[in-house]
């Protein structure tokens, strides 16, 4: 088996754009290593590739659950290391791009799971600051609204809804190279505040609004960034241009986490995404995988 290209690296670095002249050159597949993206009607915020940015490539896990359905790094592991036998079976090389590093690490590494009740805990023993704790056992970084305790309890029951048990979870499982994208931490703040202005013209509103319902039941509209921020705005509780400030915030730090993910936790090798020639990014990346 040849080994699997995963493209990595914070929001606005290049990942899909790669990915996709990538599979060009390599005659593969691609598999979505985004957990917003698998989700049906979150488009604009998510920064879903459109059909026109994926060029006629192949791409799996995009718009398969409804934003109400369940789905987490357990159903995520599965899914992706039957595409993998599928797709290594069809002669294809395959391309796992995306930023969500844990559900990445766990497909590809001897992660094992135990699937639990999907019964929610209501955590009434629990003071706020005792549910980010909590929360923290699994995200050791994690910062969110310490005073918001219906979204604490709502991301806590989505944690522990599949408990990890692996011992062996540096163990590969399948031959990889890892790319990381990157670029200077200025320039790249700056194209995240651009891409949220640009979701707000590209109608992220809308979107959210179409959703407002769904918000009561949904654990992804209520975590995912450019979706959760929504909420109070929804009750008057802040005003768009506070949200907007949030979603830029939260998306800076989630960049920051993903640099830390990255780093320690994938065999990265990384490359400087240049946005004035993005074909030199190209083929510096294809060179390196043909030669390593």
């Amino acid at each position: 088996m040849k080994d699997i290209i995963v493209i990595v690296g914070p929001t606005g670095v290049g990942k899909t754009k790669l990915s996709v002249e990538l599979a060009k050159r390599l005659d593969a597949e691609i598999i979505n290593g985004d957990s917003v993206s698998i989700y049906k009607d979150l488009n604009i915020g998510s920064a879903k590739p459109t059909i026109e940015e994926r060029e006629g490539i192949p791409h799996h896990l995009i718009d398969i659950r409804d934003v109400e359905e369940e789905y987490s790094v357990f159903h995520y592991q599965k899914d992706v290391r039957k595409l993998i036998n599928e797709i290594n079976s069809r002669g294809k090389r395959i391309i796992i791009v995306g930023g969500t590093g844990l559900y990445i690490k766990a497909a590809l590494y001897h992660y094992e799971f135990s699937e639990n009740s999907f019964q929610d805990k209501e955590f009434l023993e629990y003071t706020n600051e005792e549910i980010v704790k909590e929360i923290q056992k699994y995200i050791p970084d994690y910062d969110g609204d310490i005073h918001n305790r219906k979204r604490l309890v709502r991301f806590l029951n989505k944690l522990e809804h599949h408990e990890e048990i692996s011992h062996h979870k540096d163990e590969l499982l399948y031959p990889i190279k890892v790319i990381g994208l990157t670029t200077d931490r200025d320039l790249l703040y700056e194209r995240i505040h651009e891409r949220v202005d640009h979701m707000l013209e590209d109608g992220l509103v809308k979107e959210v609004e179409s959703l407002k319902e769904k918000y009561k039941t949904s654990r992804v509209l209520n975590t995912a960034i450019g979706y959760k921020e929504f909420y109070d705005y929804f009750y008057h509780h802040k005003s768009l241009e506070e949200v907007v400030d949030e979603i830029k915030m939260n998306s800076r730090r989630y960049a920051k986490r993903q640099y830390t993910f990255f780093k320690h936790q994938f065999p990265t090798t990384w490359f400087m995404t240049d946005f004035t020639d993005f074909s030199k990014t190209v083929e510096e990346v294809y060179q390196y995988i043909k030669e390593a």
